[in-house]
């Protein structure tokens, strides 16, 4: 291990142990509160364009596996821990942390002061910064870190969804990459008996692993198809449902998804009656569609352990979150009313059309924080489309 240092726009540098790749990176500086799921928080793509800190102290005990994947690779940009664990002690790990980080290319640093960096970013918010093994002159990493894009207007999706659709069954594992473990289309057709499966097209824009396999475990055939599909290009797979994945960056720019996701709610919600359910940056992409304003959050909601309130039924879950921007409540219209709301800062964690089957939630019903609080979302959906 040689030296790295994390250089933020605001001039602070914190210096500490290299791990994994060597080299230099920037990216935005944000943290998660998690204490275990580290490989699924580095695979999941909405991470893409940051440099992440946990802040659990001791990271890397469990090591890495192919299962637990939720994306083909890595998709952070640095990784940022206060000790990295010398053993691996898991009878699933396949490798240790640095080794995995190394062979993806993802540069990490252990050693530094993570509650200071948290404590920064809660008062400063999510800041700009610069990862690096190779320039250690402080005030040269300052300086690139403040010339660095940031999130803000950056349609970061576009880099990582796929190019072309597929069909996910059991042997989608192959064509994206996965691992072999079984789970998917024998499972569902084991559990079916037989009945009629709804077929739901997802539109990716950065989508974890573990959403098609739920959808597929509630009985469901799942098609993916690009985020940048066209309203023609989704409906030519006569879809029972739809639905809208998680992904990174700004849903601001992303105006021709919005657009297409307009086309959508008329043509398939409102006309036909096809269900759409989006996650995260598709419930985002809900909100825009219908008119509202999305922003970006000061530090963002990155854990697993966030409270949200379902406005419905007044029961409180816990929830998996990882998310930078948010829908904006006031700019709702009349007919789409707030199903979930955070109880750490009240924010917009949920939204309803009053009379269409469109609803969408910020958090990630997928994850089981709860473990299993909010499955409902996924069996409405199941129900919708009967």
């Amino acid at each position: 291990m040689g030296t790295a240092k994390l250089a933020l726009e605001d001039g602070s540098v914190f210096t500490g142990r290299s791990f994994g790749a060597q080299g230099e990176i920037e990216g935005e500086v944000v943290f998660n509160t998690s204490m275990t799921g580290y490989q699924e928080i580095l695979t999941d793509p909405s991470y893409h364009g940051q440099i992440v800190a946990m802040t659990y102290p001791e990271i890397g005990n469990y090591g890495v596996n192919t299962e637990d994947a939720e994306s083909r690779r890595p998709w952070v940009r640095g990784f940022v821990v206060r000790e990295l664990s010398s053993r691996v002690s898991n009878f699933r790990a396949e490798k240790s942390l640095a080794a995995y980080l190394e062979e993806n290319g993802v540069v990490g640093v252990s050693g530094i002061d993570t509650r200071a960096l948290v404590r920064l970013t809660r008062v400063q918010g999510a800041l700009r910064g610069i990862l690096s093994t190779a320039d250690l002159d402080d005030a040269s990493l300052v300086a690139k870190a403040r010339k660095s894009p940031g999130m803000v207007g950056r349609a970061l999706a576009s880099e990582v969804m796929p190019s072309e659709a597929k069909v996910w069954d059991s042997g989608l594992d192959q064509d994206y990459q996965f691992d072999a473990s079984g789970r998917g289309g024998s499972e569902v057709r084991r559990r079916a008996d037989g009945a009629k499966r709804p077929h739901v097209v997802a539109m990716d824009f950065g989508m974890k692993w573990s959403i098609p396999r739920h959808l597929v475990d509630i009985g469901c055939r799942v098609t993916v198809v690009p985020g940048s599909a066209s309203a023609e290009a989704v409906m030519e797979h006569q879809p029972d449902g739809v639905f809208l994945s998680n992904g990174p960056g700004d849903p601001r720019p992303l105006v021709e998804a919005t657009n297409v996701l307009k086309t959508l709610i008329r043509t398939a919600a409102e006309s036909r009656g096809i269900p759409i359910f989006g996650i995260c940056l598709g419930h985002q992409l809900l909100g825009q569609a219908f008119g509202a304003d999305t922003f970006k959050l000061r530090f963002g909601h990155r854990g697993a352990n966030h409270p949200v309130r379902n406005e419905a039924t007044g029961k409180i879950e816990i929830t998996v979150q990882n998310h930078g921007f948010a829908v904006d409540p006031s700019t709702l219209p009349a007919d789409v009313v707030a199903s979930h709301v955070n109880l750490n800062d009240q924010t917009l964690e949920g939204l309803r059309h009053t009379r269409l089957p469109v609803f969408g939630v910020q958090y990630h019903p997928e994850a089981a924080a709860g473990p299993h609080d909010s499955q409902y979302l996924f069996d409405e959906f199941r129900t919708a489309m009967a």
